[in-house]
This record gives C-alpha cells, structure tokens and sequence, in this order.
C-alpha cells in the first residue's frame, strides 16, 4: 500500500473528512437500512395474515424466529470485524486488517456448519418445543425451517464483508445491498401468499434473495477493496487471541438478547400457540422502533472506535451522555404515540379478531422497549471502545431475568405473562448498566453515573413530559382526551421546544 493510496479513496484517513458528515452519511445508510426491514415488518403481517390461517401464518413466524437463531452463531465477528478495520485503518497497519478478515472469515464459516447441524436437530425436535401445533403442519415447517436456516448459515462467513464496508465508513453499500433483498423478498413472499402457495415456497423465495445478497456485497468489496481479502496464511492465532476477548464479550451479549428478545415467541408459541400471532405482530412493531434506533446509533461505532484509539475517556464519556439523550427523546417521540392509539392501529393492521389479545401486550412491549433501549446508547460505545468483556454480568442479568420472569408468568398468564417477563428483565438491565457496568468501564469510557441519570434520561424525559402525560391518561382510559389527535398532536408541539433545548445545550443542534 502506497502513501498515495492511503491519502485518497477509501483510505483516507477519518480526520479529512468532517466526522459529523461522515457520521450523518452513515446514520442515513443505516437508517435507510433500518427502513427497509422497517417496511416489511409494517406491511408484511397485515397482507399475510388476511391471506393465511391463523395456524399458517403462526407457523410462518416462528420459522422466521427459529432460522434466526442462525444469526447469533456470528458470535460477534461482524462486529469485531467493522470495529478492527476502523482500529487498524486508523493505525495504517493494513496487514492486521487483512489478518482480522481472514481469521474472522474462517471462523465465521466453521461458525455455519455448525449451524447447520443444530438446524437439523431443532428441525426433528419441532413437535417437542411446539406440542400444540396442528400435525398437518409439522412436515411443512421443518422443511421450511430447514431450507430458511440453510441461506441464513451461509450468510454467516458472507458478514465479514458487511463488517469491512462498515469499518471502512461506507455503511451505505451493505445499507443497499441487505435492504434491497429484504424489500425483495417481501414482495415474492406476499406474491406466494396470495397465490396460495405453502412456506415451504415462502421460505424458498426468501432463501434465494438472501444468497444473492451475499454474492451483491463479495462483488461489491472486491471491486471497491481488493487488497482486503480472504488469505489463508494470515489466519493467525494472534489475532485469534487478539478477537477472543473482544467476541467474547459480544457473545455474552448477544446470548443475553436472545434470552430478551429471540425466545419470546417460542415461550409463547409453547404455552398459547393460539396467540402467537397476536404476539409476533405486536413484537414486530416494537422491533421496527427498535431498529430504527440501533440503525442510528451503529454509525457512532468506527467514530466511537476511533476517539478510543486516540485514548480519550472524557469524550467517550461525553458521546454516552448526549447519545442517550437523543435516544431517549427519539424513543418517546416515536413509541408514546404508537402506545396512545394501540388499539386502533392493532385493528386497522390485522383485524379486530386480534385487538382483545394484542393491545394490552403491545403496551406492555412498549414501555419495557423504551427502558431497555435507554442503555443502548452507553452499550454501542462501550462495544466500539472493546470494553464488553468488563461487562458481562450486566447482560446476563437483564437476559436470565427475562427469561425466568417470562416462563414463570408465561405459565401462568400465557402470552402476557410473556410480555411482562420482557419488562421485569428491562428494568433489571438498565439498572445492572448504572450499578455494576459502568463502574467497571470508567478507565476507558469516563463518565459520571450521577450525571448520566440526570442529564443523560431524566432531562430529556422531563423534556418530554406532555407526551408522556398524553401516554398516561391513554393508559388509564381517558379516550376523551389523550385519544384525540388534537391532543397529541399538542403533546408533540410541547415537547418539541424542550427537545430542542437539551440539544441545543448539548451541542447537537444550533439553533
């Protein structure tokens, strides 16, 4: 690599581009990204559940759900991998770059093999974990399940290549690429459903989008990176060491959000399949909210991963602090109106057969999102800054709360049980953030908890107060007002200026 090729194209370094543009380019693309996932988890119920049976289309949800356990086998190396490429980009050691790829791409694969071998275990156990799906259906949902989780495990070494784009800031190309096939796949599996087709087809249609995705992104980093690419002697065990503890931590992680958010439904599929798609559509709005948050926040991680290369706790601190208050502010704007009219949204998105069982565990995924999701912005750094592995017990506790709390409640209660389980195990995490993490972060990320909590949440909170006054009147049934769009809509207006202030104060608008 020459001096010229690191002063222009790709490898320019971080500092000749302004960050906040970079930073407002990424989160674009993320959010871009976000919206397309966004789209099908909005679209996509209403128009298969008016044209599946409630048995079907509960079969369907849950195949998604279990294929997407795949996912988790990454054991955080898309992550790692986005984050050492920024690190060793920023350090112009291309080698290490190319050594973290390599290394991360062959684990990435032995990662998919065994995938495959637990898919097809899950696959003969379907009748244990669901006793009370219809014995039609069984045979159709292992091969769907089967044939889903195959495209999904090859996607596992196919990451590495998301990581390096977004390592390299140029989030927008796997944004393009993984939205565009998610967009597409929506659309052949609504054309399968109306016409009538099983999710076995579903499940096949899915499958081929998915594959080309991945052969989309491989063109895309040879032709835009070619010096970065898989070679073998640079499988290294010092990397490997190098990646452990960071994947670690992540994994830990990880585990934790799927004992949170990926066992949900099977709990509920488990104790009242009957309400797994009141369930799973309920859950999908949250995730859409979600999402929408976790697409804006990924693009501080090469910037985040960077302010740490140049050793600086007090502004890893600093970007805790006004992250969460953005995020805060995003999530009450965008969750309390959706909480205010559960009912009529429920109703008008997949039929009033469903509304009597779907509000009250909306409402209840809603505000356990809104607590959970007030420590993601503190997580995302601490991730960039490789610190997760200081933190582990952190989401442990929110992840073994949750589930215990949901299988106790959940067999009591059934799918609100379940839901409710998902708020207990919010509470315990954010807490476990404040009193145990960051404590044991403070070397790298500098930050006061007493101003975290104050300045960090409760002022945008405060900020925001007519809309959660808004919230709780819906709450304790005062449709009269809080369920009028006039008085939304002056909820929002109220709580704008004090938003704009908090901002304002902290450096993110000029105004």
């Amino acid at each position: 690599m020459t001096k010229a090729e690191i002063e222009v194209g790709l490898y320019t370094p971080i500092d000749s581009m302004n960050i906040r543009a970079r930073l407002l380019k990424n989160t674009i693309a993320n959010l871009g990204r976000g919206g397309a996932t966004g789209i099908v988890a909005l679209f996509l119920p209403p128009l298969l559940v008016r044209h599946m049976s409630t048995a079907e289309y509960g079969v369907w949800v849950l195949v998604l759900q279990v294929a997407a356990y795949i996912s988790y086998l990454d054991l955080g190396l898309q992550t790692a991998v986005g984050r050492y490429v920024a690190y060793t980009t920023e350090k112009n050691d291309f080698e290490q770059r190319t050594s973290i790829f390599s290394t991360a791409f062959a684990a990435l694969s032995a990662a998919a093999v065994a995938g495959l071998i637990l898919l097809v275990a899950f696959a003969a156990a379907i009748r244990l974990v669901f006793p009370s799906i219809p014995a039609d259906s069984i045979l159709m949902m292992r091969w769907a399940l089967l044939i889903l989780g195959t495209s999904l495990a090859l996607g596992l070494p196919a990451s590495a290549w998301s990581g390096v784009f977004v390592g390299l800031q140029r989030n927008e190309i796997p944004a393009l690429v993984i939205g565009g096939s998610r967009l597409l796949s929506a659309v052949g599996v609504v054309v399968a459903a109306f016409a009538g087709k099983s999710v076995v087809v579903m499940a096949t249609i899915m499958a081929i989008t998915n594959v080309v995705s991945y052969a989309v992104q491989y063109g895309a980093m040879r032709k835009m990176v070619p010096d970065t690419e898989f070679v073998l002697r640079l499988v290294r065990r010092s990397t490997a060491s190098e990646l452990l503890p960071y994947c670690f931590g992540l994994t830990v992680m990880s585990f934790s959000m799927l004992l949170v958010t990926g066992l949900d439904l099977i709990v509920v599929g488990h104790f009242q399949f009957s309400a797994v798609t009141a369930y799973s559509v309920a859950a999908s709005m949250v995730t859409f909210i979600a999402g929408g948050l976790y697409a804006a926040l990924n693009a501080l991680m090469p910037h985040a991963a960077t302010v740490h290369a140049r050793q600086k706790p007090e502004e890893l601190g600093r970007l805790v602090i006004v992250s969460t208050q953005i995020a805060v502010i995003l999530l009450v704007f965008t969750s309390i109106p959706v909480l205010i009219y559960s009912a009529p949204i429920l109703k008008a998105w997949i039929g009033q057969q469903y509304v009597q069982v779907g509000y009250p565990i909306l409402v209840v995924l809603l505000i356990a999102n809104i607590i959970r999701l007030i420590g993601a912005p503190y997580a995302t750094v601490l991730v960039s800054a490789g610190q997760q592995r200081l933190i582990k017990i952190s989401p442990l506790t929110e992840g073994v709360s949750n589930l215990l709390a949901s299988l106790v409640l959940g067999s009591m209660m059934g799918a609100i049980g379940v839901a409710l389980g998902t708020l207990v195990g919010s509470v315990f995490g954010i807490a476990a953030h404040i009193l145990y993490s960051m404590p044991r972060t403070d070397a790298e990320i500098r930050i006061s908890r007493g101003e975290y909590v104050l300045s960090g949440v409760i002022t945008p909170f405060l900020a925001t107060t007519p809309l959660l006054l808004a919230a709780a009147f819906s709450l304790i049934r005062m449709p009269a007002t809080a369920g009028r769009p006039i008085i939304l809509l002056a909820a929002a207006a109220l709580s704008l200026p004090g938003s704009a202030l908090v901002l304002k104060h902290s450096g993110i608008l000029r105004i």
